[in-house]
């Protein structure tokens, strides 16, 4: 199985699993460059998985639908281009013959969910949207705090070499936020330089993976005394997780 992030507008990407004939793509904000991609490596697109409501991960769905006749997958309680099947937590589909379970992650939006893909022969594959971003996670415009370190623990929950392909390229900027929580972190050194190369040579930086996110991601590290310490340096009242999170969301939202 190839799996490919194709660029689209400013920082988005739509990622395409295939096998050399037949291909499932996540959150087509745009159909132009999924159509390219089609048509270049010759293939057949039989699903469509969408993660959540927003345009920018919606806005190709209907015509991508129209022009394969692809099987559109999507939250159950969101607002989705019809038709589609609706998926709750726990659901299990299978694209393309492989399995795929819904986890439902609430937070960025009210209804957001992330597949977790099983791939033989390969390390799982976690499609999570705007949930968790490498080095950071989504803002909150539908969940709560609560939520949102919820969600972020049952992901952190995954086997650490789940694959973890997130929908923007925002890492650069998540680790210049997360550098300014854990200064002293080596793993988040090592991890700019290798990403700060990557984006020169205009190379995703991604898919990163559930083991190098428990070791950078300051929104997964809530619970250690070293990010709490600096968040409440910012917010001297939080002490307990979900206030120690939501004053870290906060500190990140003004950085």
């Amino acid at each position: 199985m190839k799996l490919i992030p194709i660029p689209a507008f400013d920082d988005n990407y739509i990622w395409m699993l295939h096998d050399g004939r037949r291909a499932l793509v996540v959150d087509p904000g745009d159909a132009d460059p999924v159509l390219a991609a089609l048509q270049q490596g010759g293939l057949t697109l039989e699903a469509i998985l969408v993660t959540h409501h927003h345009g920018d991960h919606t806005g190709g769905v209907d015509i991508l639908r129209q022009r394969t006749g692809a099987q559109v997958f999507g939250p159950e309680r969101e607002r989705m281009p019809e038709p589609l099947q609706r998926l709750r937590d726990g659901a299990v589909i299978q694209p393309l013959g492989l399995r795929f379970e819904v986890l439902l992650v609430p937070g960025h939006t009210a209804g957001h969910i992330a597949y977790v893909g099983q791939i033989p022969q390969e390390d799982p594959v976690l499609f999570c949207g705007d949930t968790l971003f490498s080095a950071g996670c989504g803002r909150l415009f539908e969940g709560t705090p609560a939520q949102m370190l919820d969600s972020l623990t049952r992901l952190a929950a995954l086997p650490d070499a789940t694959r973890v392909c997130c929908a923007h390229e925002y890492t650069l900027s998540s680790l210049r936020f997360a550098r300014t929580v854990e200064p002293d972190n080596t793993a988040l050194q090592a991890y700019q330089a290798r990403a700060q190369a990557q984006r020169q040579k205009h190379l995703p930086t991604l898919p990163s993976s559930i083991g190098l996110e428990k070791a950078v991601n300051p929104f997964l590290r809530t619970h250690l005394p070293g990010v709490a310490h600096a968040v409440q340096q910012m917010a001297p009242s939080a002490h307990d997780p979900v206030s120690v999170f939501a004053a870290l969301r906060t500190w990140k939202d003004q950085f």
